[in-house]
């Protein structure tokens, strides 16, 4: 048996936040528990290694969704880190905050300290930025931010294009209010992928108040019941195909994602009564919304050919052109291989209706089938858009009462009319960018969805043949008051004391763009709530 004061499941983004600074404390004993293994691979420090890492089993849950009518009845893989560092280790690298309406929405659905004024300073002090401190920046805190280390003529056009049809060129992204044009900034130090484990979780790994523990599954939380309610004491694990108790002084921490959080709970009787009942768990405590209000964005790749430039399919075509850009990252940790998926972006209005950006486009000077597939032979580029604001929602839960077994994942894109209507108006959208005369030198030829799709009908056809995940599940565990709510405002699961959810899962509803940045502040502001209740 293993006593601590504070376990803390899942080493991904907000577990090594959490680690790092409840360990700060000398006084606070934490257990860190990870269920895949080191960092270790070489392929994760190298940015462009995403394309070893996904997929991987050495790295990634490799999760499958359930077949989704949306995707026109396709079944997609659901990339999760499983390694120290989680998300982090494996992603796009992309900071972004999200706008301030997020977190406003946030705060006026009762979630009190989660607006944006709130939220800003929190996002700062963890922030190192490469242009150095200012009144939306900070320096000198664990995670690095940078910007990109190598330069494609055929997207400082498409720049161009976007700023043409009333998209203008911004500096960033990350100041409240993303409407615009830019290059995406990168948890990168100097052309290395900084994830939260070499931000947070290496200086902090030597403390003797702090426990690390890998190859770690958790099988559910110990629950105990008696005249006060209902508490959370530990839990049981396997380790290394060892069964072990582990007993949590103050506070059991869920930090498994939102994949993870939820299949936990409900493994240890705390959902749904009839899905627990189906598999055979006994209902310790009920709470309806765990594993529901799944939403992610969904992008759609239109695939433009173009001339005139080269682009990624032609620098990485041949066996020469691959060992040059090695090389190149090898002497100057610069060019492709400090590339994230996508380099730059734009946000805009599907619709004047919209009260602030609600599409957002991730722009790659390359083309591909699918994820995992080679380049195409041709020079493309890869305008992807999605949908920042889905209305859709599916659901995470658990398909057996046995820990090991994934659990179903439902997401249901496109399944209301409202996310239909943006999607087809993306696409559309992405059409008029590339036909503006800041492409024209490129010769741009609509490769997908193609020239002949043209009716709505046709387009949302086409979305669901060429949709596919940017990685971005948030909600399962959502943050706030009402019936379907899981956990409150300081992050508690709502009847259970000693027992809280920090990860993106607590999202009531998804930030505008990539999740990676938010889930680190909603770590820092669930240490600062955990801290302060310890007192």
């Amino acid at each position: 048996m293993i006593e601590t004061d504070f376990v803390i499941v899942g080493a991904g983004t907000a577990g090594c936040v959490l680690a790092n600074r409840l360990s700060q404390d000398p006084a606070n004993h934490v257990v860190l528990l990870e269920a895949g293994g080191n960092d270790d691979y070489f392929w994760i420090d190298v940015p462009a290694g995403y394309l070893f890492t996904i997929g991987n089993p050495r790295t990634d849950w490799c999760y499958r969704t359930e077949p989704d009518p949306g995707l026109n009845g396709r079944s997609i893989g659901y990339a999760r880190g499983k390694v120290l560092g989680g998300c982090s280790s494996i992603n796009a690298m992309i900071y972004m905050r999200g706008q301030r309406r997020d977190y406003d929405h946030w705060e006026q659905l009762g979630n009190r300290g989660w607006g944006w004024d709130d939220v800003l300073p929190v996002f700062m002090r963890s922030e190192d930025y490469q242009h150095g401190a200012d009144e939306f920046h900070g320096a000198g805190g664990e995670l690095r931010v940078e910007e990109r280390r190598v330069d494609w003529e055929i997207l400082d056009a498409w720049r161009d294009a976007a700023a043409e049809c009333g998209i203008p060129k911004i500096p960033e992204f990350n100041r409240g209010d993303n409407l615009g044009n830019a290059y995406f900034q990168m948890n990168q130090r100097r052309g290395r992928r900084w994830s939260a484990a070499t931000a947070f979780l290496r200086p902090a790994i030597a403390r003797p108040n702090l426990r690390v523990i890998t190859k770690a599954h958790v099988q559910r939380v110990r629950l105990d019941r008696s005249d006060a309610g209902l508490r959370a004491t530990g839990l049981d694990v396997t380790v290394d195909g060892r069964n072990e108790r582990l007993d949590a002084r103050r506070e059991v921490i869920l930090s498994a994602g939102s994949i993870g959080s939820p299949q936990i709970l409900q493994l240890s009787g705390v959902g749904a009564g009839p899905l627990l009942r189906e598999h055979g768990i006994e209902l310790q405590h009920a709470l309806p919304g765990v594993g529901e209000n799944l939403h992610d964005h969904l992008q759609v790749r239109s695939v433009y050919k173009v001339s005139n430039t080269v682009t990624l399919n032609r620098r990485a075509r041949t066996a020469l052109g691959k060992a040059l850009m090695g090389l190149e990252y090898l002497a100057f940790r610069r060019g492709p291989l400090t590339m994230p998926p996508s380099q730059l972006g734009a946000f805009a209005k599907s619709d004047e209706s919209q009260t602030s950006a609600n599409i957002e486009w991730h722009v790659q000077p390359l083309s591909l089938d699918k994820f995992g597939d080679p380049l195409h032979t041709f020079d493309a580029i890869t305008p992807s858009v999605c949908n920042l604001r889905p209305t859709s929602r599916g659901h995470v839960r658990i398909a057996s009462a046995d820990s090991n077994q994934n659990p179903s994942i439902t997401l249901n894109y496109l399944s209301t009319p409202e996310d239909r209507r943006v999607t087809v108006a993306g696409l559309r959208f992405t059409r008029r960018i590339m036909a503006a005369s800041a492409l024209a030198r490129f010769d741009p030829v609509e490769w997908k969805p193609g020239p002949e799709i043209v009716s709505d009908e046709e387009l949302l056809l086409a979305a669901g043949d060429l949709g596919t995940t940017i990685f971005h599940p948030v909600g399962t565990c959502k943050m706030g008051h009402d019936p379907d709510a899981v956990v409150d405002d300081r992050l508690r699961i709502h009847g259970i004391e000693g027992l809280r959810v920090v990860d993106a899962s607590i999202m009531p509803t998804i930030t505008s763009g990539n999740t990676n940045a938010p889930t680190v502040m909603i770590a820092e502001k669930g240490a600062q709530f955990i801290l302060k209740d310890a007192r």
